[in-house]
């Protein structure tokens, strides 16, 4: 494939969690040091990775490595072994989650209640009602795997490629994407899936894309930075184009607000914004998402006026081109009420205009993506929150504000 398919819409110390859960090509096994993207020293024969020759000789003389170098390298490698164990073990939690959802259900590709091979149980988590929408991860893992190697080996062009790519994360019968820990093991399963590819392959780095934002949706937002730094700096090594490095900036400015980096954000998130209008215009969605999060990184930081001018020129775009329905819609409409409910400087009138929106917004929300998906949740909270600051206003407890 040529570059043409590239899209996606530590200190040093004893090895962490997050040492653990990221890929072992950003960090040394037995320092945590950061790894440089594309060379370090590297056992020659499981092909793990290490800061220097000081710490090989370690980890081979008092860390285990020589007992399991052997199982590494009869595993794929290093980074092979490594996704397979971590995939393992996100299916494990997500069936879990998933559990009670899924008691007396079958999985809808094969039919069975349990895997076959693997003995896993099913999930959902996607936008599914009633008995649709049951599944394995190993099957949605395969049904992916097969489109995309069909787009592979005919050398698709993005408008047929990215539809199949997106079934790595995507439900095809609701077409609304996974989320939670579902998410997160379609990350691994991607990951692991290419992490054979060679370094320098577009779609080894678009797999670790979508296992940065998998971790990123189960709050492993450590591990999330870990790998989309990883991430960005191989698509500047590989000389990417700019929408790629958008894609993967956007990600990684989500990723510093869960940390709590919000001035970080907020540049970074202003910079994809630009770019995306200079790129792709104003109608395009990838600007018009970049629009909802740079507004939304000025409401975290209290810059509500600044928020609203962003999204006054936006809604009426996104209105014409999303459509009532749309989750990236409803999250804009969202994003600018919260401007206004927030805004210490909001008359009565505007907080009962933001009130109304919400309410409008989690009706909405529930039809067409259910009461569990996050987005709902999201503005379930924003409703509460927008009461309360009108209850406050109108000196009534939140129960008894009226928009």
């Amino acid at each position: 494939m040529g570059a043409a398919i590239f899209a996606r819409d530590g200190s040093r110390g004893s090895p962490s969690l997050k040492a653990r859960l990221i890929m072992i090509l950003t960090q040394c096994p037995v320092c945590a040091a950061e790894l440089p993207p594309l060379s370090a020293k590297q056992c020659s024969r499981c092909k793990t990775r290490y800061c220097g020759p000081a710490c090989q000789k370690q980890h081979w003389e008092a860390g285990g490595h020589d007992k399991l170098c052997k199982l590494i390298r009869k595993g794929g490698g290093a980074e092979q072994y490594h996704a397979d164990t971590m995939y393992t073990e996100a299916v494990a939690v997500a069936t879990m989650a998933c559990a009670e959802d899924t008691k007396g259900q079958t999985c809808y590709i094969c039919t069975q209640a349990l895997h076959w091979k693997t003995k896993e149980g099913l999930v959902r988590m996607c936008s599914c009602r009633g008995t649709a929408g049951f599944a394995h991860v190993s099957c949605l893992a395969e049904q992916a795997k097969i489109l995309v190697a069909e787009a592979l080996e005919n050398n698709w062009d993005n408008s047929r490629f990215l539809p199949r790519w997106h079934q790595w994360v995507t439900c095809s019968l609701c077409e609304q994407q996974y989320h939670g820990f579902v998410r997160c093991a379609l990350g691994w399963a991607c990951w692991k899936t290419y992490v054979g590819r060679p370094d320098r392959d577009e779609v080894r780095s678009m797999a670790m894309g979508l296992l940065g934002n998998g971790l990123y949706e189960v709050g492993q937002n450590e591990g999330a930075l870990s790998v989309q730094e990883a991430e960005l700096a191989f698509l500047r090594c590989l000389g990417a184009p700019a929408y790629a490095v958008l894609c993967v900036q956007t990600n990684l400015a989500n990723t510093y607000v869960a940390l709590g980096r919000k001035e970080q954000a907020l540049c970074l998130q202003r910079e994809v914004y630009y770019g995306r209008s200079r790129l792709d215009g104003e109608e395009h969605r990838s600007t018009l998402r970049a629009a909802t999060n740079y507004a939304t990184s000025l409401v975290v930081l209290n810059r509500c006026e600044e928020a609203k001018s962003v999204l006054r020129k936006t809604m009426p775009v996104a209105r014409r081109v999303l459509g009532q329905n749309d989750e990236l819609m409803l999250k804009t409409r969202s994003v600018h009420a919260e401007a206004f409910y927030r805004d210490p400087n909001a008359t009565l009138d505007d907080l009962r205009e933001a009130v109304t929106t919400i309410e409008d917004l989690e009706r909405i929300a529930r039809r067409v993506l259910g009461g569990a998906h996050p987005t709902t949740a999201g503005i379930g909270r924003d409703l509460q929150y927008s009461r309360a600051a009108l209850a406050a206003r109108q000196g009534t407890p939140p129960g008894n504000a009226r928009p």
